[in-house]
């Protein structure tokens, strides 16, 4: 975890630095502008200040003021060190903490990450083990056909098609979480108005997830249920129901099980894409516009937790495949 921790860390503090457009730059455009709106001059209209219309001394103040005054592996020193506190920095486009950024933008993508992650595993499995059952048949063909073709479909058209759909219908809201009335909702009120909003998002979340999980969910019951155990209990005169069910369907969950350390991720779920479709406030909007601001403490905040997420998410990866499978051990 450690080198890959720094791995992580240094190429994305070293590319975001060296992209062009840092803060600085920003701050220097927005005082040009600013003052080329007040007196009519705009930047040629102070005399020996450069290109930017901007003394030294403020530009220097500036880079004080953003840690820019210092060489570069210096800075990522000094965010190490912060790091260790637990202490993000401060957003140059917010101008609030990092942590209290990234809290506010939370909520949506851990609601839709959380569903998406208990309806992708809830439909998956017993899908996956119903077309082992029926391999080869008519309904393992026909689900196959129909989950290639929604995992075909990119969610930008998903979206569309779905807002179209919904326009047009007036059965769900086009975007957003909550209705204008929401505040003077009654508890059960305010749920109904939550998930009636969450409806449209959530299918272009989850839609695509379905392929690979129910195909490998399908494979691996398969192999299972062709090993010699299942045969030998099938021998016995065990029921249908009890070979699959008790002594296969567990063997079978092996490979799935071992997926579960990735549920970690659905504190950082986030997409681009689908939170600008349906208007909402998320860990991909927040991510896209700090690139865009070169915001770099809240992008450097969002690759730690991350990074932090993930590789622990593959630590429990494995301990998952420990105690789902005796037989694997790492000493």
């Amino acid at each position: 975890m450690i080198p890959t921790f720094f791995g992580i860390t240094v190429v994305t503090f070293v590319l975001i630095n060296l992209a062009p457009g840092s803060p600085i730059e920003q701050k220097l455009q927005a005082i040009r502008f600013g003052s080329g709106a007040a007196g009519g001059g705009g930047a040629s209209s102070v005399g020996g200040r450069g290109d930017t219309g901007v003394n030294e001394e403020v530009i220097e103040a500036l880079k004080k003021q953003y840690g820019f005054d210092k060489p570069l592996h210096v800075r990522y020193l000094i965010w190490l060190k912060n790091i260790s506190r637990l202490d993000f920095g401060e957003s140059f486009t917010y101008q609030e903490p990092v942590i209290d950024v990234i809290k506010s933008k939370l909520p949506v993508s851990l609601t839709f990450g959380l569903f998406t992650l208990l309806l992708t595993y809830t439909v998956c499995i017993p899908l996956g083990v119903r077309k082992a059952i029926k391999a080869g048949q008519g309904f393992d063909k026909m689900s196959t056909l129909l989950l290639n073709f929604t995992y075909a479909i990119p969610p930008l058209i998903l979206g569309i098609a779905l807002i179209y759909f919904a326009s047009r219908s007036n059965w769900f809201p086009l975007g957003g979480l909550q209705s204008d009335d929401y505040e003077s909702m009654s508890t059960w009120n305010r749920f109904l108005d939550r998930a009636h909003h969450m409806v449209l998002p959530l299918i272009c979340y989850t839609i695509g997830g379905f392929t690979e999980l129910s195909i490998l969910m399908r494979n691996s019951m398969l192999d299972i249920i062709k090993s010699d155990f299942v045969r030998t209990a099938r021998a016995k005169g065990l029921s249908e129901k009890v070979v699959v069910y008790k002594h296969a369907l567990r063997n079978a969950l092996i490979p799935i099980a071992t997926g579960l350390g990735g549920f970690l991720g659905v504190f950082l779920a986030g997409s681009l894409i689908i939170e600008q479709m349906f208007n909402l406030d998320g860990m991909g909007l927040l991510g896209y516009q700090s690139v865009l601001a070169r915001d770099y403490n809240v992008i450097m905040g969002i690759t730690f937790i991350s990074a932090m997420l993930m590789m622990v998410g593959r630590i429990l990866s494995d301990v998952i495949y420990v105690v789902v499978d005796p037989r694997i051990d790492f000493k």
